[in-house]
């Protein structure tokens, strides 16, 4: 561990078992922050995550969680509390996509998609902010996609878009009502990432999204998190309510 910006801070990163949740986390544990590793459907891996960091000399809490249900919200939220004392840094990086058209999309579907990519940053900014508040610092740092910009919301993920432009709603609502009281709120939005939400689009709607990019690549989701780290950390301190926007270039071709 070579460098500390994150010493002793406690972070918390929804759906870090895999993709840029995971490289979140380890980027936060190598450099010095307590973190806690969430997941919900694959706890395989996210126990391995944590692992990963303790073995790299950091501190690591696993808990499990969806972070779509209340109640299993508040109970991590306690957990932390107990285990750490609270938390310093909220990364909201939960999310579900599936490639499905308008006419195959359910109600079920789309709750479903608000639930888990929305609602989750909803409940899991509800039950930290209030500790952050106590202690007058924190910052949130909500991963939506170039989806939900509308430029670039496209059919076929409609209740993605819907839901990452939700997101972004949700980041400057928050900045507004939490940066008094010393929290900043930010968002990230990726273009195309190396991710398992990837595996599943069709082959050609990436190479679309990849051909849409001036690089001419996906993003790896090392390269996200460190976006997601600058915002998180102090060299961020005089920014709020604002979209860092990382897709290579692919919505000045989009417009």
């Amino acid at each position: 561990m070579s460098n500390f910006r994150f010493r002793d801070k406690v972070v918390l990163v929804t759906g870090s078992s895999t993709g840029i949740g995971r490289a979140t986390a380890l980027a936060f544990a190598r450099e010095g922050a307590k973190v806690v590793v969430n997941c919900h459907a694959s706890v395989a891996r996210g126990r391995r995550v944590a692992v990963e960091i303790r073995r790299l000399g950091g501190s690591a809490l696993f808990a499990p969680c969806d972070v779509a249900n209340e109640k299993e919200v508040a109970r991590m939220a306690r957990a932390i509390e107990k285990e750490f004392g609270g938390i310093d840094i909220l990364v909201n990086n939960a999310g579900f996509a599936k490639q499905r058209s308008f006419f195959e999309l359910s109600v079920a579907d789309f709750e479903k998609t608000l639930a888990v990519n929305l609602i989750g940053a909803f409940l899991c900014a509800r039950y930290v902010a209030p500790a952050m508040m106590k202690k007058k610092r924190g910052a949130i740092v909500n991963v939506a996609s170039i989806r939900g910009l509308s430029n670039c919301a496209r059919k076929d993920i409609i209740d993605y878009s819907a839901a990452k432009a939700g997101v972004i709603n949700l980041t400057v609502s928050l900045a507004k009502e939490l940066t008094p009281f010393g929290i900043r709120v930010n968002a990230v939005a990726p273009g195309i990432t190396n991710t398992d939400l990837v595996k599943h689009l069709t082959r050609e709607a990436k190479e679309r999204a990849v051909a849409g990019t001036l690089l001419k690549r996906m993003a790896e989701p090392e390269e996200i998190a460190s976006a997601i780290l600058f915002l998180a950390s102090d060299e961020a301190r005089y920014i709020t309510g604002e979209v860092l926007v990382a897709d290579a270039g692919y919505r000045l071709t989009a417009l």
